[in-house]
């Protein structure tokens, strides 16, 4: 959908000029009013907010008539794939804003430019002078600005630093030797900003709020394009810089999507929680944090009181919820959002959680690979965790551990089906549930003779590698593990699986090293015992928390796959005892997974044979 309208953007353009906006008070879809408690928290990742935005709004209404609080956390926009979303575009601004190039101020420029505007500590109009001014200038710009410490609506203040900034970054541009190259990273901002323009023009009737609309889109694209900039004079993205780099794609998706249930007549307001997390608790740190308990609880507290203003209107939540200790993508990962909607769950104390995707829930397997999958009415926290660490998306682990520890439940539900009841990960402790549509369930503790349950589910994780260390005890006597392990560390390289006898280590790990990476692993792990290792594996995991009780489940699991003719490199069972895994290849993994899907999960098994014992 076009406009014919002049375009309202509001960009740092070379000249460095401060981005315009119009005087319309407080941002976008705010207020404070008192309202009702009682709540159900939705989230929506960003292909359901990229593809179904109206579909999301038509879940709202029967909710809010069923006399239900309602408040929705949504992921960042993405069109068809999460490859493809805006999260990614805006990782790749990042690293493209470090990318040297024609666009670098030369250190020739400098000095041939005018002095930078005086300011309190800098002498001097050199090199050296003029590039510490940028550099201190830049530094406050970040942390006054983008980073959201002002909290004043006026765009004056937010932005202050950057506009002395870009006039410096304009008189350096001047010079005869400067570049005039664009930054590669404009046009990936400019792509950004283009893509949720047109999701709004098409999402948004109602032409005063549509203008109102996209001249927010675009002001924030023109503070995300001076981030870029200042960036790239400091020649530095730190792990927080990039946290607030992506901070904007929630941002921006979240404007849309209040923007949308306001023009169905649904009152909005949008809530940024960028600044929820006080300085105090926010220290520059090279090495990981734990963050613990007691800091989410806290940070749930805060995220209660700033709902709490929002009274009666239904709050659009951004799923970044702004600096932590240690780096937000570092300590959480891309699944923060899912983390964010769980936080906001336990502030208001809602009845339920929802995660909307676009599948009816958790199947007993992938129902793209397996066409006899089934979707499952209920999982226990600790299968649906299992199930997401060896390969299917299900639910961040950190997700299930805030709200089920407080006795809410989380439902998958669909959302280009809303009607379908979705699955149930059950908080509060219950008798594990079979498949919808599956045999009733018949093992009873007072009978050892009754047949064993049906394992929930089966999953298979790809892009394995399968690396052996196998020890020299002529040479190597101790320390045999803890060389091992300390390697590991030393390259950052996750584990999945292992098997490990006196002289002996099997690791399972994802494959996608970096260049160069796989191979100072291997040398290191040379100087501890002989290694090998097989690329192109997978694998394969039978999940349930009944398997803790039903013997001989690994035995047939093993033989029905040998009953293929697949081969297993290496078995492990893990600590909770509700899984079985097993190392295959790559290529085998489809035929396995139907293969155990059909033998262990859609029939039921054998009874087991009763043994008659002497009178």
């Amino acid at each position: 959908m076009t406009d014919a309208r002049p375009s309202r953007r509001a960009s740092v353009q070379a000249n460095g000029a401060e981005p315009s906006r119009k005087a319309c008070g407080a941002p976008l879809l705010q207020n404070t009013i008192d309202g009702p408690s009682d709540t159900v928290v939705l989230k929506f990742g960003g292909t359901a907010v990229g593809k179904h935005p109206q579909g999301i709004a038509a879940i709202i209404p029967p909710l809010l008539a069923a006399k239900q609080r309602v408040a929705l956390v949504c992921s960042a926009r993405s069109g068809t794939v999460k490859d493809a979303g805006t999260t990614t575009l805006l990782l790749r601004a990042a690293t493209e804003a470090l990318q040297a190039g024609p666009s670098t101020i030369s250190s020739m420029s400098l000095s041939r430019s005018t002095s930078p505007p005086h300011t309190p500590g800098v002498n001097g109009s050199g090199p050296s002078s003029a590039r510490d001014y940028l550099a201190r200038t830049a530094s406050q710009a970040v942390l006054n600005g983008v980073a959201g410490r002002n909290a004043s609506p006026s765009p004056a203040p937010l932005l202050r630093g950057f506009t002395t900034l870009s006039s410096s970054v304009s008189s350096l541009e001047d010079s005869p030797v400067a570049s005039e190259a664009t930054p590669a990273f404009e046009a990936t901002v400019d792509q950004i900003c283009r893509d949720h323009l047109e999701a709004a023009r098409v999402a948004i009737a109602d032409a005063d709020l549509l203008a109102r609309l996209e001249d927010e889109i675009e002001w924030d694209c023109a503070r995300l394009r001076s981030f870029l900039q200042a960036a790239q004079i400091l020649e530095e993205v730190s792990e927080r810089s990039r946290d607030v780099i992506i901070g904007m794609g929630e941002r921006l998706s979240c404007r849309i999507m209040t923007a949308v249930l306001v023009d169905q007549g649904i009152d909005a307001e949008l809530v940024t929680l960028d600044t929820i997390v006080p300085e105090s608790e926010q220290p520059d740190a090279s090495g990981p944090i734990a963050l613990t308990q007691p800091f989410w609880d806290r940070l749930a507290e805060r995220i209660a009181e700033r709902l709490a203003a929002c009274g009666a209107r239904v709050p659009v939540v951004t799923g970044y919820f702004g600096l932590v200790p240690g780096s937000l993508l570092r300590q959480v990962g891309r699944g923060y959002t899912d983390l964010c909607a769980a936080l906001c769950a336990v502030a208001l104390k809602a009845s339920e959680l929802q995660i909307w995707k676009e599948v009816d829930g958790i199947f007993t397997a992938d129902p793209r690979k397996v066409p006899t999958a089934r979707l499952l009415s209920s999982i226990t926290p600790e299968e649906a965790a299992e199930l997401t660490f060896y390969g299917s998306e299900v639910i961040h682990p950190q997700t299930m551990e805030q709200v089920t520890r407080v006795g809410i439940n989380i439902r998958i539900k669909n959302v280009e089906r809303p009607a379908g009841p979705g699955t149930v990960v059950i908080a509060a402790p219950s008798v594990p549930q079979t498949p919808a549509g599956s045999v009733e369930d018949l093992r009873h503790a007072s009978n050892p003779y009754a047949p064993m349950r049906l394992p929930t589910a089966v999953t298979v994780k790809e892009k394995i590698m399968l690396i052996n260390v196998r020890s020299n005890r002529k040479t190597i006597a101790h320390g045999f593990f803890a060389r091992i392990f300390s390697t590991l560390d030393k390259y950052g390289i996750i584990v999945d699986l292992i098997s490990t006898s006196e002289v002996q280590v099997s690791m399972a790990t994802a494959s996608d090293f970096r260049k160069g990476v796989l191979e100072r692993v291997l040398a290191d792990l040379r100087t501890v015992g002989e290694v090998t290792y097989k690329s192109n594996m997978a694998i394969l995991s039978l999940i349930g928390v009944q398997l803790r009780n039903n013997v001989g489940i690994a035995g047939r699991m093993f033989t029905v796959l040998a009953d293929g003719s697949i081969n297993i490199e290496v078995i492990s069972q893990g600590s909770s005892e509700i899984n079985v895994s097993c190392v295959i290849q790559r290529d085998h993994a489809r035929k396995a997974l139907n293969i155990v899907h059909h033998n262990l999960i859609a029939v039921p098994p054998p009874a087991p044979s009763v043994v008659l014992r002497p009178a």
